[in-house]
């Protein structure tokens, strides 16, 4: 399994249990980690679909950066 759908596996299971709780402060803990591992899914996602530049840094408009001359 790829990690975003373990991830909102996690949540499905957290929302759950927030149903079944019946504490409100474990409700809210519960929901909290829903959130939690439906934002982890969310960054591993992005991350993932982020453009890979192979391209070398770019330098300052100049050539070179000005506190390097001494």
């Amino acid at each position: 399994m790829h990690p975003p759908e373990e991830f909102l596996k996690h949540a499905a299971e957290c929302e759950l249990m927030a149903r079944f709780a019946r504490k409100p402060e474990d409700k809210k803990t519960w929901k909290h980690m829903a959130e939690r591992w439906l934002r982890c899914a969310e960054v591993f996602t992005n991350q993932s679909l982020a453009p890979r530049d192979n391209t070398p840094a770019k330098r300052p408009i100049g050539g070179t950066l000005r506190w390097a001359h001494h």
